[in-house]
């Protein structure tokens, strides 16, 4: 068969199906809507033909794409014409989970599986409005039972609405934590017994481990930050350090 009868086939399914499709379903149900004839398509050519529907529709006049997201192929509006399409479903559209919700479901897609008390035992506070909540929102599941704990609790994880929700394919796309901590500390400036010392990331220097950054954020005497303004401030306290020989 043909790529050339395949790829109309295949967007038309991606089109009109409610839930991401991924290849093996695209090949079975191409096959079904060919009859029975002896050219079938095959993983390898619907392979080939979801890459090209991509290219096609990377094109800058299209203001969709074809995306995997939530487990399989999608087609989304692009970045730049979310706010424009926001205006079709209103305050529902541009709600956002609050600050406690998303520390929550943080927890969850990073230690899943998980128990509530597990989550509230890093959270330092009740999670249950805010797992009810995701619950409800279905970005979370619950997976069963820890059966060696005491009680039995529930289990919790994300669900295919969570990578659909945040535009990704698996759990294993969200950032690492060593990069996000890279990300939060990368401007700033530590001053060490009177030394200013940078971390920075750059094609000239090496890149800083996480460790490293760490080491060298709790071995600072000041740290020092840099304002979307430009102005310096001081984001730590001068920490006191002790001298041994001073006491002695």
């Amino acid at each position: 068969m043909e790529l050339s009868q395949i790829i109309p086939h295949i967007e038309a399914l991606i089109f009109a199906s409610d839930k991401p499709l991924v290849n093996t379903e695209l090949v079975e149900l191409l096959n079904n809507a060919m009859g029975f004839i002896e050219d079938r398509a095959t993983i390898e050519q619907v392979d080939a033909a979801i890459n090209g529907i991509q290219e096609k529709y990377a094109a800058e006049f299209y203001a969709f794409e074809l995306k995997q997201s939530g487990g399989g192929w999608q087609f989304l509006t692009k970045k730049e014409y979310h706010k424009t399409v926001a205006q079709l479903n209103g305050d529902k559209f541009l709600k956002r989970l609050s600050i406690a919700a998303l520390e929550t479901l943080a927890i969850i897609a990073y230690k899943q599986p998980i128990t509530k008390s597990e989550i509230e035992s890093i959270r330092g506070v009740n999670c249950d409005y805010a797992v009810q909540k995701l619950l409800e929102k279905d970005l979370i599941i619950i997976t069963g039972r820890n059966e060696e704990a005491v009680g039995k609790p529930l289990i919790y994880g994300t669900s295919k609405s969570f990578m659909d929700y945040f535009g990704i394919n698996s759990t294993d796309d969200l950032p690492k934590i060593s990069e996000v901590l890279m990300e939060e500390l990368v401007q700033a400036t530590m001053v060490n017994h009177g030394a200013v010392e940078e971390i920075m990331v750059n094609e000239t220097t090496e890149e800083p481990t996480e460790e490293s950054i760490i080491e060298s954020v709790e071995n600072a005497d000041v740290v020092l930050a840099v304002t979307t303004e430009g102005e310096i401030v001081e984001d730590k306290q001068i920490k006191e350090k002790e001298d041994d020989t001073s006491e002695s």
